[in-house]
């Protein structure tokens, strides 16, 4: 025979305990202000991301105009590592703890400013290292 529990079953529960937003997650300023003003860090990460983009889609007619989108859009993500660093509350720019979201972000700005100093053509940043990896792939030594 089988024992039967009581009091437990295998079903999920309908309301979810135990869960804790993270840490600053709180909106920036009061409920007297609008939406976008409580929530300035993820608005302010936002629009300098999105000067970026355009940046990049209607700098097509300059030499570098793509750099330069992608740079400020790197910058935009390290502007959120230290934000998220250095306010204490900043709403919806919190997604996990503060250290997983200023390491994932000062990452992620990190290697796009990093990719974009030295892609071709003329790269602002030449490193030896990609010039050996270009030697292993086939390309010829400049």
């Amino acid at each position: 025979m089988s024992a039967v529990r009581v009091g437990r079953t295998r079903r999920r529960p309908v309301k979810t305990t135990g869960t804790l937003p993270p840490e600053g997650s709180a909106a920036a300023l009061g409920r007297g202000h609008t939406l976008a003003a409580r929530q300035w860090p993820i608005t302010l990460v936002l629009a300098v991301a999105g000067i970026g983009l355009a940046i990049t889609w209607f700098g097509s007619d300059l030499k570098n105009g793509f750099k330069y989108g992608l740079l400020t859009v790197g910058c935009s993500l390290l502007l959120a590592a230290v934000l998220r660093l250095v306010l204490p509350d900043v709403g919806l720019l919190a997604v996990r703890s503060r250290f997983t979201d200023v390491s994932v972000l000062a990452v992620l700005g990190g290697v796009i400013v990093l990719l974009t100093l030295v892609a071709q053509p003329d790269p602002w940043l030449r490193l030896s290292l990609l010039d050996n990896v270009g030697q292993l792939m086939g390309r010829r030594r400049q």
